[in-house]
């Protein structure tokens, strides 16, 4: 098969389980062998509790994967420069973040990594909050090499759609929807549902979708067309219509999340999925309708607590990764191994740290962190 072709199809599967979660696992198989490696996750890191969170895997160990959620997450010593250094949306590897030699040294590699033959990984990040991140990841075999640029590239190709799936994974809260009953079955969702043709018309709309027409402060339907006070917006979310007749990968990365003003100064987002492919190509024949459009209120966004902080006290990535190891795992002998640095390193990166940010302890710094990581807090508070 043709890669054009390996990627429409694969394109469609993402989709595909962004209405039914159980086709996950093996949409992770394809594209793990699409990107060549040896196992793939859809999975996040939560800063706060220190872990991570497997949501849908395919190939891995699970006695590992226990061991990563519950001891090495923590000891991951590329999660802070991923949250600070990358965009969502974009592709990166492990091997981005700290040379071979170094990963090699770290207590990850050494006890949890190198044991099964991993010795790279390309990923995305989907989304980001203020205590996590997810994406999607590939883990590279000893036998693959490093991550290359066909990997890199690939991953490009799909990342636009896997956010777009999980974003309306999420909207549609993990429940399983059978495609063909695709309306019906998304009538009883709180965020507004509208299904529209190829030039735009609503051709069915949920319950909370008639209710946002009806205020018409976001939406509203001019001759039955969908048309949003946003005029921008309106111009991105139709031109999405129009292309998605043409196919999944026709959508490409436009109307991933659509943000909306509403005339109250109320803020929005939009989320199209196709329907001219995969299984959700029985619901839009049903409807004549080429994409289902997802409405709802827009969660603040709002940088992430480790970007702050690097900011506000320009600490570099390597300083950084001293910091949140000092509060995660311990003093200097502990973190030295975790980065797979002397402790010589770690004490003048820890010096730089204190410089900065006016702490003279390490208790100072728990402290710190804990005032930007806290909900509940205010920055430093």
């Amino acid at each position: 098969m043709r890669e054009a072709e390996q990627v429409s199809a694969l394109i469609g599967d993402i989709y595909d389980a962004a209405l039914d979660p159980g086709l996950w696992v093996g949409t992770l198989e394809k594209t793990c062998n699409f990107i060549v490696g040896i196992a793939s996750s859809l999975q996040s890191h939560h800063i706060l509790q220190q872990t991570a969170n497997f949501y849908f895997s395919w190939n891995d160990n699970p006695d590992y994967t226990k061991s990563y959620i519950e001891k090495y997450a923590k000891l991951n010593p590329v999660i802070v420069p991923v949250i600070i250094q990358t965009r969502v949306g974009e592709v990166s590897a492990c091997l981005d973040f700290i040379s071979l030699e170094q990963y090699r040294r770290t207590q990850l590699y050494k006890e949890w990594a190198g044991v099964q033959g991993y010795i790279d990984a390309v990923q995305v990040v989907l989304e980001k909050s203020a205590t996590s991140y997810a994406g999607v990841a590939v883990m590279r075999h000893e036998r693959h090499g490093p991550v290359d640029d066909v990997a890199r590239r690939r991953m490009g190709l799909l990342a636009p759609h896997f956010r777009r799936a999980v974003a309306i994974g999420k909207t549609i809260d993990l429940h399983k929807v059978e495609a063909a009953a695709l309306a019906d079955t998304l009538d009883g969702l709180a965020a507004a549902m509208f299904l529209v043709d190829d030039r735009g018309r609503i051709v069915h709309a949920n319950a909370a979708g008639h209710a946002m027409l009806d205020q018409g402060a976001v939406i509203r339907a001019a001759d039955g067309k969908l048309t949003l006070t946003d005029t921008h917006a309106g111009q991105a979310v139709h031109r999405i219509f129009a292309n998605a007749e043409a196919g999944d990968a026709a959508v490409g990365g436009d109307g991933i999340a659509v943000p909306l003003a509403a005339r109250d100064g109320e803020r929005y987002v939009a989320h199209v999925l196709p329907l001219t492919a995969g299984a959700r190509k029985k619901a839009g024949a049903a409807y004549s309708a080429v994409a289902t459009v997802f409405v709802r209120k827009a969660a603040l966004d709002l940088p992430h607590p480790l970007e702050t902080i690097a900011g506000a006290f320009r600490l570099t990535p390597a300083e950084m990764q001293v910091l949140m190891m000092i509060v995660e795992v311990g003093g200097v002998p502990e973190v030295a191994p975790v980065l797979g640095v002397s402790e010589t390193t770690v004490k003048t990166h820890l010096q730089h740290i204190f410089a900065k940010t006016g702490a003279t302890r390490q208790a100072d710094l728990v402290k710190l962190v804990a005032g930007y990581m806290s909900p509940l807090s205010k920055p430093g508070g």
